[in-house]
């Protein structure tokens, strides 16, 4: 239970008035920043100064817009590279580790192409993945593991919703070649120990890849605390533009890798018969970029250090111990994981006992209160966990207490509908 004085820091809130969409339409009770995070008007602003300052493709161009959007892309690449702790010894931002894509998707998807190649899987060789993996880094490896002849390995679960280190170190051995988990979960919220899991994962000769997607946004990420070699994460998660997509990867590794698409940019040049690839980072980005995104997901990274990730992060906390305990005190609500608010990262999913959770959601849409239901791209957790489906409520540090306090309204309200009572 949250204490008098936290519960204060939560019912007031500092934030809302910064994001539009929020600030324009106080009766929105926004409960699914897992899905997609609401966007400050800072990084509205930035998209459209971009357009309006610099638009030029960038990279095509000696001309001073071209120059000035190629130099807009290559600051977000170093913002992000520190952001993420991708330095050298020095503390200098290493950019050129920094790919764009469309989303974490096609990160995964990137690498579920590239790095077999480069590490040489093959029939015999494991690639490792856990049972809560987001279907982006589960589908990815089904495919792998079918055109090489890998097998695909699974960490389960204990009954606490921990991936012990007992199951990594009996699931991770000699011939794991790759392992790729997620941070944190999208349904369940909890944190996995993934610097203990890349450091088995080192020690057995394998590869480490992180899917970042919902701890880059919400949880200070030291990709080299972390240990990994490979980490996918989205802009749109973290109060950046929709279709903006990041990999960080070493140099070594990144070098070693085929390219994922081919094309414009993503040589050095090309004859009749053959190409030669452009060096790292462009040998991965196909194309036109998205050059304004990238400016505007630099905004969004400006925007979360302005307000400091330990405080949004610690923000976050309260809010999810306070979405915890509501929802345990409702008798007719499940919590499906941890019951401890504390061990939650954005994410709680739970049921109402009766209910489908396609109807629980589009009742309090009628309330404006706007939460997910359904499997969440998590279909294979779910089976595990005994589900089909579930609700699940996602805070953000521009929610606060209020907004918590509409969620467990509609669910009373919805269980009235159903019940009469």
């Amino acid at each position: 239970m949250l204490t008098a004085a936290q519960l204060e820091r939560i019912a007031t809130n500092p934030y809302r008035g910064d994001f539009p969409l929020l600030a324009k339409n106080p009766g929105i009770t926004f409960l699914d920043s897992a899905a997609t995070s609401q966007r400050p008007e800072q990084v509205l602003a930035a998209e459209r100064t971009f357009y309006e300052t610099m638009n030029a493709n960038p990279l095509r161009g000696l001309y001073r817009l071209s120059v000035e959007a190629t130099a807009s892309i290559e600051d977000a690449r170093n913002h992000i590279a520190s952001f993420i702790g991708a330095v050298d010894d020095a503390g200098r931002p290493q950019g050129s580790q920094i790919v764009f894509t469309r989303n974490t998707s096609e990160s995964l998807n990137l690498v579920a192409h590239a790095l077999p190649q480069a590490v040489g899987l093959g029939p015999g060789d494991d690639v490792v993945i856990s049972i809560m993996e987001h279907h982006s880094n589960i589908i990815p490896w089904q495919q792998a593991c079918a055109a090489t002849g890998a097998n695909l390995v699974y960490l389960y679960l204990d009954d606490d919703y921990t991936i012990t280190p007992e199951e990594v170190e009996a699931k991770i051995g000699p011939a794991a070649k790759i392992v790729s988990v997620t941070q944190v979960s999208n349904v369940l919220g909890v944190v996995n120990d993934v610097a203990a899991i890349a450091e088995r994962a080192h020690e057995m000769g394998a590869t480490m890849v992180v899917d970042g997607a919902q701890s880059v946004p919400h949880l200070p990420v030291d990709v080299r605390a972390l240990g990994c070699d490979l980490l996918a994460f989205s802009a749109h998660k973290m109060g950046g533009p929709m279709g903006v997509g990041v990999l960080w990867g070493t140099a070594e590794l990144l070098d070693a890798m085929p390219p994922f698409l081919t094309g414009g940019e993503m040589i050095d040049s090309v004859s009749e018969t053959s190409a030669v690839w452009a060096p790292v980072p462009q040998k991965f980005e196909a194309g036109t970029q998205d050059a304004a995104g990238s400016y505007a997901f630099d905004a969004a990274l400006d925007y979360l250090e302005a307000h400091g990730m330990g405080a949004l992060e610690e923000r976050e906390r309260l809010l999810a111990t306070y979405l915890t305990d509501e929802l345990s005190a409702l008798g007719f609500v499940r919590i499906v994981g941890p019951t401890e608010g504390t061990r939650h990262v954005s994410a709680v999913s739970f049921v109402v006992d009766g209910i489908h959770p396609h109807d629980v959601a589009s009742i309090l849409d009628m309330s404006d209160v706007c939460i997910r239901a359904g499997h969440h791209c998590a279909q294979p957790l779910l089976a595990y966990l005994g589900e089909s489906s579930t609700c699940r409520a996602s805070v953000a540090f521009y929610n606060d207490k209020s907004d918590i306090d509409a969620l467990v309204r509609g669910l009373t309200s919805v269980w009235q509908v159903f019940n009469g009572s």
